[in-house]
């Protein structure tokens, strides 16, 4: 099956975590997405995050750059190195130099270092893979499991923003063909331009007790692996959710759920009640919309939702509920049947 592990398969890689080390303040966890390491002697945490991308064929450099970046951003840290491993399926200069300009350009314009990696050619690959090491540092490591019961869920930007891009560029002939206008997909694939999450990160950082940036799966894989990193219930509303025109217009062209497809571009955050008027107005000195999509429960307070929460801590010990039906599981993104 393409894309993420299940739960069980993914906990038995997550185990394997190699020597203890006490510099190690979070480690490889379900729903976490970059570790924090304690610099000894140093007032900052070291902020360290990985992630391939290959499947999004017209921006891919751009956009690996971005995914690493936004893993970094979402824990509270200032992205400022890359190593890059590039793995493509030919020695074609053309496709090189795509794929380099890409990156290149892009860690530029966020101000980060590319200061290492690895190139070669597989022939057994159909497209470049990009693999990304983004490393940050902060005063305040803000992981994925700091979700408190009361806390208000925020989301930036929109659902499904990077989905969108790709559907506009990848499968623009589809959508055409689908009957999305040409003006639609030409402001979609502008999209590209908005999937970093690193100023929402920078804004919100201080007030929220947990971030996380929706990638594969969308906003409800976010959702769901924030409650199973901090062991709660995510109550969300549909309609609360903000998604574009041009999200509804491409995404449903294709029969694609904008809540459970490519999202980079949003951050999910949860804030205190007390502190949400200085989240969102923090963002909007940023130049950042953000909505108040949810609630943080406890997981015994589940609402309307059908079903006991799970005991125990790790997959399964928190739960989503989307308009009151129980997710308990991480969708498939809806755009990898489009690639297959």
């Amino acid at each position: 099956m393409t894309g993420k592990l299940g739960p069980e398969a993914l906990a038995e890689v997550l185990a394997a975590t190699g020597a203890d080390d006490a510099a190690v303040d979070v480690g490889a966890a379900y729903g976490e997405d970059a570790a924090a390491i304690d610099l000894a002697g140093a007032a900052s945490t070291l902020v360290v995050a990985a992630d391939p991308l290959s499947l999004a064929a017209d921006a891919v450099g751009e956009l690996a750059v971005h995914v690493a970046c936004n893993d970094v951003a979402a824990s509270g840290a200032d992205p400022r190195w890359l190593t890059h491993t590039l793995f493509l399926p030919d020695d074609d200069p053309a496709r090189r130099r795509t794929v380099t300009e890409q990156v290149d350009g892009t860690a530029r314009d966020l101000g980060v270092a590319i200061v290492g990696g690895h190139t070669e050619v597989l022939p057994s690959l159909e497209r470049p893979l990009c693999s990304m090491t983004a490393l940050g540092t902060t005063d305040r490591f803000v992981s994925s499991g700091g979700a408190e019961p009361g806390d208000r869920l925020l989301l930036t930007k929109g659902a499904g923003i990077e989905a969108t891009a790709i559907l506009a560029t990848d499968f623009r002939e589809e959508c055409a063909e689908a009957g999305v206008p040409e003006e639609t997909l030409d402001a979609a694939a502008g999209f590209l331009g908005d999937v970093s999450v690193v100023p929402d990160g920078a804004a919100a950082r201080d007030a929220a007790t947990a971030m996380h940036d929706p990638t594969e799966g969308g906003l409800l894989t976010a959702l769901v692996e924030t409650a199973n990193a901090s062991g709660t219930v995510l109550s969300v509303e549909r309609d609360r959710v903000p998604v574009r025109p041009e999200t509804r217009a491409c995404c449903g062209a294709l029969g694609v759920d904008p809540l459970a497809t490519f999202g980079s571009g949003a951050l999910l955050a949860a804030v205190p009640p007390e502190r949400v008027d200085e989240a969102t107005d923090a963002l909007a000195a940023a130049g950042i919309d953000a909505d108040e999509i949810g609630e943080v429960r406890a997981t015994d307070d589940e609402g309307d939702g059908d079903g006991a929460p799970a005991d125990g801590d790790g997959p399964g010990a928190g739960a989503v509920l989307l308009d009151g039906d129980r997710i308990d599981e991480a969708p498939r993104d809806e755009l990898y049947p489009l690639w297959e």
